[in-house]
């Protein structure tokens, strides 16, 4: 106000100091003064009036125009100013947990390292933590980024960890591999034993494959022992890493559904396997092993019998692949035998035996040969096409008296009677065509070839076939006694039928009382004794092979199902 002026002030203490006349003398002065000051306000107004306008619009320009610039100007600096100070605060905050930050920062590098270097235990530590991070910190683009790293060493640790379950591995780095895997949390349960013996079966067939296959003997050799080594390993790896697998832990358990899933993943493979090998082994029987038949199937058997350990007994299904692959060996010798003692017949001449063998006969003759003995009967050296004949047939029960499984013994009967009979026909056939252009020693001689082979021959390869298979075993087999079998006219089983033979040679024969023990040979009487004292250049086994030969055929016999 006015009375706080330091001028009006001034004024009042100046008046105080006046004399009378002089106060009386001043509204006079001071309206002069007013009126001067009004004159001079004109004047200068008027003088002046362009520069008046001229700050009129500088004025106006200022208060409409640069001032809200200004304004503007000042707020945009105030936010950059704002925006530096937080980025200042965040730079320190950054600074002042530099360590955490690279500590995060460097692990996807961290994860990486361990991996490649198999440290998976400092992995998995990393892959946990990096979790945490995700659940906390999802919305940051750095922090995603990271995982994503992390995930992709992650499936690079997996990809190793399967690799190692290809390779060969032992039980505890077994345990160690699957642990990481179920650490890792990718796979179901189930998966994980998919995956397992998915893995293993690879590293199996492998080593299955790096076997030779030239040599199938060697080959399926090679493959049992191969077989049953690692498979019991891998199981046994299975049970340990899947313990509740084992038939003995989950009895009891109150889910028998769940308890048995896993389970029948197991036995699924396991009999995959089983299968593999009989596929492998009918074909290597198929390729032929030679003589060494009966070593094989003790071989298998032992392997069948060593699984049922893990409740996969599979001897059962070994004896038909046996059985086919003794009836193929057999079968093929013996058509071989019929083929060449026909072609030989073709271009047979009859003509004196020498005299060597006229005295080998003799001897012979004057022996009195039992039904037991089965040496092949010299007499038949009198003509090259029985001895030929009787040598490879011969050849054929030596190829099979090692493993001869009784199931067998109608086959090889019924194969051996066509076989007689075929070359029968041909020796009748022979006769027919020859017997016209013969003179009266080589007809006796013809004659006398009939005779052999009717009467000598045919018993003779009789007597071999109940000594290869016994009337005991094919009683056992039949589930009869071999009194029972004898006397309900059921001796025919796995025997030749010699008169039907005789028959077809019949006519052609020299009429005279034939040998009843030739024709009507008792195949019951030719004892146990002659089985195991087969005797003879070409049927008689070997004296250490005896006892094996009994047990391995025993073992068929056992797994021969009844008819």
């Amino acid at each position: 106000s006015w009375r706080n002026n330091e001028d009006f002030k001034r004024y009042v203490a100046q008046m105080s100091s006046c004399s009378i006349e002089t106060l009386a003398t001043e509204p006079e002065r001071l309206k002069e003064e007013e009126e001067l000051i009004g004159r001079q306000t004109q004047d200068l107004a008027f003088n002046n009036y362009k520069t008046f306008i001229k700050t009129a619009e500088c004025t106006n320009k200022v208060f409409h125009e640069s001032i809200p610039v200004l304004k503007e100007s000042c707020n945009n600096f105030v936010g950059e100013a704002q925006k530096i100070n937080l980025s200042r605060k965040q730079n320190s905050a950054i600074l002042s947990r530099h360590t955490q930050l690279l500590e995060i920062l460097e692990v996807p590098q961290l994860m990486d390292t361990s991996v490649r270097n198999c440290y998976y235990e400092e992995a998995l530590e990393l892959i946990e933590y990096v979790k945490r991070l995700e659940k906390k910190l999802s919305s940051i683009p750095v922090i995603m980024n990271i995982v994503e790293d992390v995930r992709a060493s992650t499936q690079l640790m997996l990809n190793q960890l399967l690799q190692q379950l290809h390779d060969d591995l032992q039980l505890p780095a077994c345990l160690k591999v699957i642990g990481y895997i179920r650490r890792l949390n990718v796979f179901t349960e189930p998966e994980l034993r998919i995956k397992f013996l998915q893995a293993r079966d690879t590293w199996f067939r492998k080593i299955l494959d790096n076997i030779p296959n030239e040599e199938p003997y060697y080959h399926i050799s090679k493959t049992i022992e191969v077989s049953r080594v690692h498979l019991f390993d891998i199981i046994t790896q299975y049970r340990a890493v899947f313990p509740d697998d084992d038939p003995l832990l989950s009895v009891g358990s109150s889910n028998q559904a769940n308890a048995t899933k896993p389970v029948a993943i197991f036995y699924c493979w396991l009999i995959q396997k089983v299968k593999d090998f009989l596929s492998s082994l009918e074909c290597d029987l198929a390729r032929g092993v030679g003589g060494r038949l009966d070593s094989l199937l003790g071989q298998c058997m032992y392997f069948g019998l060593s699984f049922s350990r893990v409740g996969a007994d599979f001897r059962n299904l070994l004896a038909p692949l046996f059985q086919r692959s003794v009836m193929k060996g057999f079968s093929r010798v013996v058509e071989e035998a019929t083929t060449q003692f026909q072609e030989s017949l073709k271009s047979y001449k009859l003509v004196r035996p020498s005299t060597v063998v006229a005295n080998m006969v003799s001897k012979y003759e004057i022996s009195k040969r039992k039904d037991s003995d089965l040496s092949p009967p010299m007499v038949l050296l009198e003509f090259d096409p029985l001895a030929g004949y009787t040598n490879s047939v011969l050849s054929a029960f030596n190829d099979i008296r090692l493993c001869a499984p009784v199931a067998t013994a109608p086959g090889v009967a019924k194969k051996l009677q066509g076989s007689l009979v075929s070359c029968a026909i041909s020796i009748c056939d022979y006769y027919r065509l020859e017997s016209t252009a013969l003179n009266q020693d080589e007809f006796s001689l013809l004659t006398r070839f009939c005779d052999l082979y009717a009467n000598t021959l045919v018993p003779y390869l009789a007597r071999c076939l109940v000594a290869l298979f016994s009337t005991a075993s094919i009683s056992s087999l039949l589930g009869q006694k071999a009194d029972t079998q004898e006397v309900t006219g059921t001796n025919g089983v796995g025997r030749i039928d010699i008169d039907e033979i005789f028959n077809v040679l019949k006519p052609f024969l020299p009429q005279k009382p034939v040998v009843s023990s030739h024709r009507n040979i008792s195949l019951e009487n030719v004892s146990a004794k002659a089985s195991a004292d087969l005797e003879g250049d070409e049927v008689k086994p070997s004296e250490s092979s005896k006892e094996d030969t009994n047990d391995i055929t025993a073992a068929i016999e056992e797994l021969t199902p009844e008819e």
